[in-house]
């Protein structure tokens, strides 16, 4: 059902920006104060949106949007909770609206893939 290639490819993308936003927030408060959560969510849908492009059915591309989207997103707030730069509480929650933002992403990427 998963395209484990792109699943690979959009998790691998989606972690790395996660984490480029979560050590320049480390750094820069404002990121942190302000970015976080909005550009967590964007990333993330960015990885479902890659993940969706091209694949043929609707249920796979939002499946794997929400893996994609899910996973760069829970590594991502877990560097920042070791950090110190966010709250552990943040884990269950960010990744729950990350994975659904890379379910958009996903339909996104279907539907211009």
């Amino acid at each position: 059902m998963l395209d484990m290639a792109k699943l690979r490819s959009a998790t691998l993308i989606g972690t790395l920006l996660q984490l480029a936003m979560v050590v320049a927030g480390h750094f820069i408060e404002a990121i942190a104060l302000y970015g976080f959560a909005l550009g967590g969510m964007a990333i993330s849908l960015i990885a479902g949106w890659i993940y969706g492009r091209g694949i043929s059915g609707w249920g796979g591309a939002a499946l794997g949007g929400a893996v994609a989207g899910g996973i760069c997103a829970i590594v991502g707030i877990a560097v920042s909770v070791l950090l110190g730069d966010t709250a552990a509480g943040i884990l269950v929650f960010g990744t729950l609206g990350s994975a659904v933002a890379g379910v958009i992403g996903g339909a996104i990427g279907k539907v211009t893939g």
